[in-house]
């Protein structure tokens, strides 16, 4: 069994509840836009850490994540990418990767919008975008996704809340 930490759009910023909410992780998945590298070097000297880059990230991100990520991780297939849509608004290029790649669980962020959900179009493949856990953006909320993987189950799916984006300081 493993326990999945999940988080993107970092944009340069790592609130350090992501440490207290990934404590009993075995492994984090970031989906792109993670801004400096020092933000990946941190969750990766906490926990083994895959990501891809996002749009907004630099050569230096790029040169060590790459645009898509896909594995197997306790019989789940995984596909991980930055910008992808949504079900019935997939853009080609992703919808195209899914139906070569049939994972059972896709993960993509860029939107700042959580949402977890079953793709019925696609199998019934899990579909997560962990919202954004950075600061800059149009969300309310800093949202992670937690969840457990194991035999070939996915359960204990957690969305975590890690207060207002841009709480105001008196």
């Amino acid at each position: 069994m493993k326990h999945i930490g999940i988080i993107s759009d970092t944009h340069s910023y790592l609130d350090e509840k992501v440490f207290k909410y990934f404590a009993e992780c075995d492994e984090i998945w970031h989906a792109g836009d993670i801004g400096i590298i020092e933000v990946a070097n941190k969750l990766k000297d906490f926990k083994p850490f895959k990501a891809v880059y996002g749009n907004i990230d630099g050569g230096e991100v790029r040169s060590e994540y790459s645009k898509e990520l896909f594995f197997e991780c306790e019989g789940q297939k995984v596909y991980i990418t930055h910008i992808a849509g949504t079900p019935s608004k997939y853009n080609s290029e992703i919808r195209a990767r899914i139906l070569e790649l049939k994972p059972t669980i896709f993960i993509c962020g860029h939107s700042h919008q959580l949402k977890i959900f079953s793709d019925k179009l696609c199998n019934n493949m899990l579909f997560i975008n962990p919202g954004a856990a950075g600061k800059h953006g149009f969300h309310h909320v800093k949202t992670l996704v937690r969840m457990k993987l194991d035999a070939g189950k996915i359960f204990d799916v957690q969305v975590i809340e890690l207060g207002k984006r841009a709480e105001i300081e008196l």
